[in-house]
C-alpha cells in the first residue's frame, strides 16, 4: 500500500501543498501566491489571515487529489518563511496586527541602539545569530510597543507569539497545539542554540513575556492532529522546519562540510558543521540545521535577502519581463554585461555586510542599456552574493567543493553555469529542486516511520545536472572586484 505525505510549503511570496510519495517523489503541486505589502520605506507585511487561508486552500485541493490514488495520506510536514512574525489571541486566532516579514527592516534603529549598547556579542553566543532587524525578537517587540493594548493583553497571557509555522500548527489543529522547532526557535533571537530553551535574559532585553511563546520540540515529533473540520480529514503534523534547514534536508546535506544553496525569494547558503557550533569571524551565522532524537546538528549561514526577489521586482514594478523562464535567453543574448552592475539592495543587504540602510543601485549605465543588462545584471548579482557567502565561510575554515543548488533560479541553465564561473566550483542540481518541501515531508515520514532513516533519504537523492566552471581567474577577478566596489558606493550612499 502506498503512502502519501502532505507537505505545506508557506513561503514569502505564496502559499503551496505537495503531495509526496515515500520515494521523495512529488506527485501534486498546487500555489497561490498571496499580497505583499510596502506601507513604509523598508517595511513588508503579509496578512496572516490570507497566508492561512490560502495555506488550507491549497492543501484542501491536494488531499482532494489524492483521495483517487491507491494508499493513504500519512502525515503532515510543515515548512515556512522564517522569522516572520505573528501575534494572535490565544482564544479567537485573529492576528492583532499583520505579520512582520523578514525582510522588514523597521527595527534598524532599534538594533543599531543595541549595538551600541555593546549587545552583539552576547546576542551571538547565545544565539548564534547577529543584532539585525532580519530576525523575529525586535518584530515582537515593535508590535507590543505599537499596538494599543498588545502589552497588556500579552502580559495577561491572551496573546501567542509566533513564527509562521506557529500560526499554521495553531489553525491546523483547531487551537489545540501552540508549538514550534528548533530550527524556527534558532531563528527568533530569543532562544538559547546550546542550552536548547528560550533565553530569560534575551526575553528580558527584548520585554518578551514568555507566557506567549510556543512549546520548542525536534524537527521530527509530534505537533498535534490536523482537525477533520480544517482539512477535511484528521492528520498527524509529523514534521517541521524553517525554510532553509527543510531544504538543506531535502538535498541530504547530513554530513559536516556538505553545503545547499536555495534561491527562491532571497537566497540562503548553508553549511552542515556536526554536533559542533562554529563561531564565525566574518559574519556568517550560526544556526540549528536540524533536531532529531533530542540531538542537534548545527550549521553556519549566509542569508542574501534578495535574489528572485530582483526578478520578480523586474517582473512585476518595472514590466522587463512577462515571466523569469525568459530571463535565460535574455541574459545568454550579450556577450557579457556590458559593465551594468546591479546591487539588488531592496530591503538591505544581508551577510557579510549586514547594511540594513542599504539600498539598491545600477551602475554603469549607457545609452544603450536595456533590459538584457537589467536582466543579466540582477541573475548576475545573486551569483557575486553567493560569492561573498562562500568567501566568508571559507575564511570561517570551511572546505568548499561542490554546491548543491535548489529553488527557482536553479532551473535556469545560464544562471548555474555562471554561478559554477563566478564561484570556480562544481555546482550540482538536483532532479528534483523541490527540495524545501521534501525535506519537510521527510521529517514526517521519519518521525511516522515512513523513512528509516537519514541514510536512506540519502539514497534518495539524484543530480539532474552538474555545472563545471569556464570561466578563466582573470575575467573572474575582473567581475568580482567590480562587483565589490559597487557594493562600496552603496554602503556609502547609505551612510550619508
Amino acid at each position: 500500500m502506498q503512502a502519501y505525505i502532505l507537505s505545506i510549503d508557506q513561503g514569502t511570496t505564496s502559499s503551496r501543498a505537495l503531495l509526496v510519495d515515500q520515494n521523495g517523489k512529488v506527485l501534486k503541486t498546487q500555489q497561490k501566491e498571496f499580497t505583499q505589502f510596502f506601507p513604509n520605506d523598508g517595511w513588508v507585511e503579509h496578512d496572516p489571515v490570507e497566508i492561512w487561508q490560502t495555506t488550507q486552500s491549497v492543501a484542501r485541493d491536494v488531499l482532494a487529489y489524492a483521495e483517487q490514488l491507491p494508499g493513504d495520506v500519512k502525515a503532515i510536514g510543515i515548512t515556512n518563511q522564517r522569522e516572520t512574525s505573528i501575534v494572535w489571541d490565544r482564544n479567537s486566532g485573529e492576528p492583532v496586527y499583520n505579520a512582520i516579514v523578514w525582510q522588514d527592516r523597521r527595527t534598524a534603529a532599534y538594533c543599531s541602539k543595541l549595538q551600541q549598547d555593546g549587545l552583539t556579542p552576547d546576542v551571538q553566543e547565545k544565539t548564534g545569530l547577529l543584532l539585525d532587524p532580519y530576525f523575529s525578537a525586535t518584530k515582537f517587540a515593535w508590535i507590543l510597543e505599537n499596538v494599543p493594548d498588545a502589552r497588556n493583553r500579552a502580559e495577561q497571557g491572551d496573546l501567542l507569539f509566533g513564527t509562521v509555522d506557529s500560526f499554521l500548527i495553531w489553525h491546523l489543529t483547531g487551537g489545540k497545539s501552540h508549538l514550534t522547532d528548533a530550527t524556527n526557535a534558532s531563528r527568533t533571537m530569543l532562544y538559547d542554540i546550546h542550552r536548547q530553551q528560550w533565553d530569560p535574559e534575551l526575553l528580558e532585553l527584548f520585554s518578551i513575556p514568555d507566557i506567549c511563546l510556543p512549546r520548542v520540540l525536534d524537527c521530527a515529533d509530534d505537533f498535534g492532529i490536523a482537525d477533520a473540520s480544517v482539512l477535511g480529514q484528521s492528520l498527524p503534523i509529523c514534521g517541521v522546519a524553517g525554510d532553509q534547514q527543510a531544504a538543506l534536508i531535502g538535498q541530504a546535506c547530513f554530513k559536516p562540510g556538505m553545503v545547499k544553496s536555495t534561491y527562491g525569494t532571497g537566497c540562503f547558503l548553508i553549511i552542515n558543521s556536526g554536533s559542533k557550533t562554529v563561531k564565525s569571524q566574518h559574519k556568517m551565522l550560526t544556526t540549528i540545521a536540524y533536531r532529531l532524537d533530542g540531538s542537534s546538528c548545527y550549521a553556519m549561514e549566509g542569508s542574501i535577502f534578495v535574489a528572485g526577489a530582483a526578478i520578480q521586482w523586474l517582473r512585476d514594478e518595472l514590466d522587463f519581463i512577462e515571466n523569469a523562464t525568459h530571463t535565460a535567453d535574455l541574459a545568454a543574448s550579450l556577450d557579457d554585461n556590458c559593465g551594468v552592475y546591479m546591487v539588488p539592495a531592496l530591503t538591505g543587504l544581508g551577510a557579510p555586510h549586514w547594511l540594513p540602510d542599504a539600498r539598491g543601485a545600477v551602475f554603469g549605465m549607457t545609452r544603450d542599456t536595456g533590459k538584457a543588462q537589467f536582466v543579466r545584471a540582477a541573475l548576475e548579482s545573486v551569483a557575486y552574493q553567493t560569492a561573498d557567502l562562500l568567501n566568508a565561510m571559507e575564511s570561517d575554515g570551511s572546505v568548499i567543493s561542490r554546491l548543491r543548488v535548489d529553488g527557482g533560479m536553479a532551473n535556469n541553465d545560464w544562471y548555474c553555469q555562471f554561478l559554477s564561473d563566478v564561484l570556480n566550483l562544481h555546482v550540482d542540481r538536483p532532479s528534483n529542486i523541490e527540495t524545501t518541501a521534501i525535506g519537510a515531508a521527510y521529517l514526517a515520514g521519519l518521525h511516522s516511520g515512513i523513512f528509516s532513516s537519514l541514510e536512506s533519504i540519502s539514497n534518495n537523492w539524484k543530480s539532474d545536472r552538474s555545472f563545471e566552471t569556464r570561466m578563466g581567474p582573470d575575467d573572474r577577478d575582473k567581475l568580482m572586484n567590480r562587483w565589490r566596489k559597487a557594493v562600496e558606493l552603496v554602503s556609502e550612499f547609505a551612510e550619508l
